[in-house]
């Protein structure tokens, strides 16, 4: 099991984009979590299989029809098995 964060900068904030990640997420079957921080990125967290992670990657980069992704950084290390769900904080 792998683990991915993203931190994606855009218009990604007031645009359903965490309800977008959290579909994205819950339709591959992966675990975590996406918040939006205050510096106006998102912070995506999320666990599982790392083929199915970069298909997540591939729909996140996109985005939904209403954000723009103008930045995104990943960071990959080895997944903790802590998140039972996929959560919208």
């Amino acid at each position: 099991m792998r683990r991915l964060t993203l931190h994606i900068k855009g218009k990604v904030q007031g645009v359903g984009f965490r309800f977008f990640s959290q579909g994205v997420a819950n339709e591959l079957g992966l675990l975590g979590s996406v918040e939006n921080k205050e510096n106006g990125y998102v912070e995506i967290v999320v666990e599982g299989d790392e083929t199915v992670l970069k298909k997540f990657l591939e729909h996140i980069k996109e985005g939904n029809e209403y954000a723009q992704v103008e930045q995104l950084v990943e960071t990959w290390s080895e997944g903790t098995g802590k998140f039972k769900d996929f959560t919208v904080l």
